[in-house]
C-alpha cells in the first residue's frame, strides 16, 4: 500500500464541492448507460439488425472497459483527473450524437466502443476521486450516497426515454445535454481534483487480486446483478406471474438498492469492512436459497427481493470502500479500474451463467445458479478472515 494519498479539502465548502462533482460524473455514467443500452438497442432494431447483431453491439461497451481501464491511472496521472475528466465528457457526447448522423451499421461497433471508452474513464476516475478525498472515519458514509446517486442515475434513463420517445433526435440531444450539466461541478472543481503523481507499485494485473474481497466483491455483484436483471421477469412467469407483474419483479430489487446503501455504508465504518462483505454475501446466498426452495405468495417474493436486492448491492458500496481503506494515490487509481474491469466481468458472465442455470432447473436454477455463486464468495471471505490480520 502506497503512503501518499490526497486527502479531503481542508474547506467543507470545498469538500463537498469535490464530492458533488465526483457524484456529478457517476450519475453522467448511470443515465449514459441506461438511456443508451436501450435507445441503441431500438436505433438497431430500426435499422433491421437481428437480435445477435444488436447483442453483439452492446457486448462492446464491456469491450471498452476491459480495453481501457489498465491505461486510465496512467492518462490521469500524465494529463490531470480534471482534464481527462472534461476530455471524456467531450468524448462521450460527440460519440453518443455520432449514432444520430452516422448511418452504416457496422460503424456503430467503433462508435459503441468510443462511447464505452467514455463512460469507463469517468467510472474509474469518478470512484478514485470520491475514494480519495472522503475521510476514513466516513468513507463507507461517502461512498453509499456516491452508489444511491449512480443508482439514481440508472433509474433516470429509462424515465427520460418515456418522455422523449426512441426515435428522432430528441433523446440524443437531451442525453448529451445531460452529460454536458453533469459537468459543471467538475468545471467548478478547478484546484481542488486529486491528483496522480507517482507510478503505481505493481502492474494493473496484480490489483485484480491484491484485495480479492473488494474486486471478488464487483465481480460477484455485477453478475448477481445483471443475472437477475436479465431472467427475473422470465422467472416470474415461469412462477405463475403476468408479464406485468413479472416485470415489476426488477423494480423492487432496484428499490431495495436505493434504501439500503446508507444504512449499510454507516454500518461499514464502525466494523471491519470484510465483515459487512460477508453479512452482505450470506444474505445473498439465503435470500436465493429461499426464493428456490420455499414456496411463497408474489408479496413475500416482492419483500423478499426487496432485502436481498438492497443489502447485496452493499457489495459494491462496502467494496469500494474497502479499496479506500487498503490503497492510496497511484495504487488507488489502479485498483479502482480493477475493480470496474471486475465488475464489468460479472455483467458479462452473469446473463449466460443464470441463463445456463435455468435451462438446467427450470425455473429455480435461477435462484440456486446466484445461491451459489454467493456461497462461493462466502468461502473466499471467511478464508480472507481467517488468514490475515490487516489484509484483504
Amino acid at each position: 500500500m502506497t503512503s501518499t494519498s490526497p486527502t479531503a479539502p481542508a474547506d467543507p465548502r470545498q469538500f463537498i464541492l469535490s464530492i458533488t462533482a465526483a457524484i456529478a460524473c457517476i450519475v453522467a455514467v448511470g443515465i449514459g448507460l441506461s438511456l443508451s443500452i436501450p435507445l441503441i438497442s431500438f436505433a438497431l432494431d430500426a435499422k433491421g439488425a437481428s437480435r445477435t447483431v444488436i447483442g453483439l453491439n452492446s457486448a462492446m461497451g464491456g469491450v471498452a472497459t476491459l480495453v481501457c481501464a489498465p491505461f486510465i491511472s496512467g492518462w490521469a496521472r500524465r494529463f490531470g483527473v480534471r482534464p481527462v475528466l472534461l476530455w471524456a465528457v467531450a468524448l462521450g457526447i460527440v460519440s453518443f450524437l455520432g449514432f444520430l448522423v452516422i448511418e452504416p451499421l457496422w460503424a456503430w461497433f467503433p462508435l459503441r466502443f468510443v462511447f464505452g471508452v467514455a463512460l469507463t474513464v469517468l467510472f474509474v476516475l469518478s470512484e478514485y476521486w470520491i475514494n480519495a478525498v472522503a475521510p476514513e472515519e466516513r468513507r463507507g458514509l461517502v461512498l453509499s450516497i456516491y452508489v444511491t446517486a449512480l443508482s439514481l442515475g440508472f433509474a433516470a434513463g429509462p424515465q427520460i426515454l418515456t418522455m422523449v420517445g426512441t426515435s428522432g433526435p430528441a433523446p440524443y440531444l437531451v442525453g448529451s445535454a445531460l452529460f454536458a450539466l453533469s459537468m459543471l461541478p467538475v468545471l467548478i472543481a478547478r484546484g481542488i481534483a486529486p491528483s496522480i503523481e507517482e507510478e503505481p507499485s505493481r502492474g494493473f494485473a496484480a490489483f485484480l487480486w491484491a484485495a480479492p474481497a473488494a474486486t471478488l466483491a464487483a465481480l460477484v455483484f455485477g453478475a448477481a446483478e445483471t443475472g437477475a436483471f436479465a431472467l427475473l421477469p422470465l422467472y416470474g412467469i415461469a412462477t405463475g406471474l403476468d408479464a406485468v407483474a413479472a416485470t415489476t419483479l426488477v423494480s423492487f430489487v432496484s428499490l431495495g438498492n436505493l434504501v439500503f446503501q446508507v444504512p449499510l455504508g454507516l454500518v461499514a465504518d464502525r466494523i471491519d469492512r470484510r465483515v459487512v462483505l460477508l453479512f452482505c454475501a450470506a444474505v445473498g446466498a439465503i435470500g436465493m436459497a429461499t426464493m428456490a426452495f420455499v414456496p411463497m405468495s408474489r408479496t413475500a417474493l416482492v419483500v423478499l427481493l426487496f432485502v436481498w436486492g438492497g443489502i447485496v448491492a452493499g457489495l459494491y458500496t462496502v467494496g469500494l470502500a474497502h479499496l479506500g481503506g487498503r490503497f492510496r494515490g497511484a495504487d488507488l487509481a489502479q485498483a479502482n479500474a480493477a475493480f470496474v474491469v471486475m465488475y464489468s466481468a460479472g455483467l458479462i458472465v452473469g446473463p449466460p451463467l443464470a441463463g445456463f442455470g435455468m435451462d438446467l432447473w427450470p425455473p429455480t436454477g435461477l435462484p440456486a445458479t446466484l445461491g451459489a455463486l454467493f456461497a462461493a464468495y462466502v468461502g473466499v471471505i471467511v478464508i480472507r478472515l481467517r488468514g490475515s490480520r490487516g489484509g484483504a
